[in-house]
């Protein structure tokens, strides 16, 4: 399987990782009137095909480690179990997500979310493998904590006239911030632990741990949906468009890719799995840039919501410029 060696090389697999991971979630945007519910089916799929196409690739290339398909022949039921397992909780954190998106925007849902979601994740991570330099590492997350408080700040300055709506958008991101941080050791166990298996069966369980978490769940958020609209029949998924799916199925292929890049980046003996993770999730200032620039969520507000939103992305430039500065000043 191919695996970078040098840190140039790492820090573009991270940086890739977190594009992906911050640009996914436009492909819903895409999708105008298609309910998250429906949408997210096709982003499973979209899940299961790049997880098999970078394993047939890349995870069959190079001289380090076993090659994609013997990995999956030989795993481990420990290692399986524990993929499988983050996969199930990564499953829950994004449906939440999706829900958080549909009625906050990009804007909100991925600063709040996925900033906790980073702080959550790194600490866990470090305890698990620390690697790279400790206080670069956390001072680093305290700027990250910083912009996530601005970003609450501005969404609540723009929704004070629905406060109802403000406080279910901040909850279910908090809620999937939590959860979407709580993933990713369960993935460093089943690459770290001895005997482990390589990072593209890794994401290949993982994926499949996502897909039959949410064969129940999804189909339970269609009866009840947490968006406060009507439940949602099957019989949209079926009469949507094609380029509707597509889009879906693009979202999920997006989003493995970001996972599998980041996956590998951790293996990495100079990254490790907090920094590798924290850097991706500098998808935060990357979705908030859409939701910003491209899809104006913010529009029209008063000038102390933009100065609260420029506060946000320097904080997140200053505290992921920290953590990528990590590695290379890592105590020996």
């Amino acid at each position: 399987m191919y695996q970078p060696e040098i840190y140039a090389s790492t820090l573009f697999f991270m940086l890739v990782s977190m594009s992906c991971w911050g640009s996914w979630a436009n492909t819903m945007k895409l999708c105008p009137g298609y309910r998250f519910q429906l949408f997210y089916w096709d982003y499973v799929v979209g899940l299961l095909v790049g997880a098999v196409l970078w394993g047939l690739t890349l995870g069959s290339t190079g001289q380090v480690g076993v090659a994609f398909l013997a990995d999956l022949k030989q795993v481990h039921p420990y290692h399986l179990g524990m993929a499988l397992l983050g996969g199930v909780i990564f499953n829950l954190a994004n449906l939440l997500l999706v829900a958080a998106i549909d009625i906050a925007g990009l804007a909100v849902a991925f600063p709040v979310g996925i900033g906790l979601a980073l702080v959550i994740g790194a600490i866990s991570n470090y305890v698990i493998n620390p690697a790279g330099n400790p206080l670069l590492l956390f001072g680093g997350i305290a700027f990250v904590v910083a912009a996530i408080v601005m970003d609450a700040m501005a969404y609540r300055l723009r929704e004070k006239s629905r406060k109802s709506a403000g406080t279910k958008g901040i909850l279910l991101s908090l809620l999937s911030g939590v959860l979407m941080g709580s993933f990713y050791p369960f993935v460093s166990k089943a690459m770290f632990t001895p005997g482990a298996s390589g990072p593209y069966a890794v994401a290949f369980f993982f994926v499949v741990g996502v897909a039959l978490c949410a064969i129940p769940t999804n189909y339970l958020l269609m009866r009840k949906p947490i968006d406060g609209q009507a439940a949602v029949d099957f019989s949209g998924f079926l009469s949507a468009p094609k380029s509707w799916h597509l889009w879906g199925i693009l979202g999920g292929v997006i989003w493995c890719t970001g996972a599998i890049f980041n996956f590998v980046a951790s293996r990495t003996h100079f990254v490790g799995p907090a920094v590798s993770y924290s850097i991706g999730q500098g998808a935060t200032m990357v979705s908030a840039a859409w939701g910003v620039f491209v899809w104006r969520e913010f529009a029209g507000t008063s000038s102390r919501i933009k100065m609260l939103l420029g506060f946000m992305f320097l904080f997140f430039l200053l505290g992921l410029g920290a953590i990528a500065a990590a590695p290379l000043f890592a105590h020996n």
